[in-house]
């Protein structure tokens, strides 16, 4: 009886978003995204995207995992932990097209969570002075259809990327850490976001921003929860910790793990990443400078993630600041890595959706920072991906994006140290 009843609610919800034109819009589009992926992925890029990578890592973890990371059994290198090739071998056991398609199939279905869960945190952020009513209801079905329609998830798509379910497992553990404040929530959450890490060590930036401490620099007043931030540590430590059964299993794995994350040569080579470390990389590599690109990375990691970290624990308010704590980590992992291709925005653009609405209506953080870079990051982002490749021969450096990544975390800065 239940499950009838929740199966006609669902039914007339989906009635009543029908109505909206801009959600049956971002549904055909949407649609066409995923058929269109399918197609140019299937018959004309076999070869040249990342699931072809994670295709053979299953093949590899089944036939000899001791050489997980050896760059010479894919075209580009796999980076993370060892844990996250066990999902990989169902699809590896389904073929290359079958598993493809099922691979697919699973992000499409990822995506319908993400605008359930992005819909239940906006519900339970946005700012009181946001209409309750019909108006606010079709803003909030607006930028969850401008998400839906937004390119980063077409390219997440023809390339067969995993981005999805670290954007469902952070929203979730987000909506956890929002909705209950029990220490077994905050632990739950914490393992939610640790198996995240697994899947993109590169996530592993959240973990300072799990701290619950904030200064009051005019008070002269320091608030530091140490039980909740324990069990927080605690809780996204776990799932990382697992890995070590398989590093000392096959010792060989984690010195292979480090060498390719770190000092691998692909770090070196001129690519369209947008990150800071990568443009200065670039910079160095095409005008023959000498450098260190991990003394850069470390850099960088000092700079941009000593200053995220400082801003947010001299926040000025401390309501729903966790939200404020996973924007800056996510903009530093984007800034910082070598590697932050335009697919990660889709791990990014949720959380600009939810700042919007826990912002001010009118806020001028959102006019003049948030909403330019939210609108560029899902429309035009790829548009200078594509001019990178016309210009790397004189000008190899993607740095529009990084403009408009700084944007936001300036305004957010802002935000945190001033309000609005």
């Amino acid at each position: 009886m239940n499950l009838k009843e929740d199966l006609f609610r669902i039914k007339r919800r989906l009635r009543e978003l029908w109505q909206h034109k801009i959600f049956r819009y971002a549904i055909i589009v949407h649609g066409f995204y995923f058929i269109l992926s399918i197609i140019l992925t299937l018959i004309f890029l076999r070869d040249k995207n990342d699931f072809l990578v994670y295709y053979k890592v299953g093949k590899v973890f089944i036939n000899d995992i001791n050489d997980l990371y050896n760059p010479a059994n894919y075209k580009w290198p796999f980076r993370y932990l060892p844990l996250s090739a066990i999902l990989f071998v169902p699809f590896y056991l389904l073929g290359f097209d079958l598993g493809f398609i099922f691979f697919n199939i699973i992000n499409l279905f990822l995506n319908i969570l993400i605008c359930i869960i992005l819909y239940k945190l906006i519900l339970l952020i946005r700012d009181e002075n946001h209409e309750k009513d019909e108006k606010d209801e079709k803003r909030v079905i607006l930028y969850i259809s401008l998400y839906l329609m937004s390119l980063p998830n077409l390219f997440n798509y023809i390339l067969g990327q995993i981005n999805l379910y670290i954007a469902l497992m952070i929203l979730i553990s987000l909506f956890i850490f929002l909705k209950h404040n029990k220490i077994k929530w905050d632990l739950i959450a914490s393992i939610i976001l640790g198996i995240s890490i697994i899947v993109k060590p590169i996530m592993v930036f959240m973990i300072p921003f799990l701290i619950v401490l904030s200064l009051d620099l005019k008070r002269k007043k320091i608030v530091f929860n140490f039980s909740t931030t324990i069990v927080r540590l605690i809780g996204v430590i776990i799932p990382i910790l697992l890995n070590s059964i398989i590093f000392l299993l096959y010792p060989k794995l984690w010195g292979a793990f480090l060498t390719i994350n770190l000092t691998g040569s692909e770090a070196k080579l001129l690519n369209h990443s947008f990150s800071i470390t990568k443009l200065i990389n670039n910079f160095c590599v095409f005008y023959s400078i000498p450098c260190n690109h991990i003394l850069i990375l470390l850099i960088m990691i000092i700079v941009i993630g000593g200053l995220g970290f400082l801003i947010y624990i001299l926040r000025i308010k401390n309501q729903f600041s966790i939200i404020y704590g996973y924007l800056f980590s996510i903009l530093i992992m984007l800034l910082v890595y070598f590697d932050s291709w335009d697919h990660h925005l889709l791990i990014l653009t949720p959380i600009l959706i939810i700042i919007i609405f826990n912002l001010p209506r009118h806020s001028e953080i959102t006019k003049n920072f948030i909403k330019p870079s939210f609108f560029f990051l899902i429309f035009f982002d790829l548009a200078f991906m594509g001019i990178w490749f016309f210009t790397q021969d004189w000008f190899p450096i993607n740095f529009v994006p990084t403009l408009f990544l700084i944007l936001i975390f300036y305004g957010i800065s802002k935000q945190c140290l001033k309000g609005d």
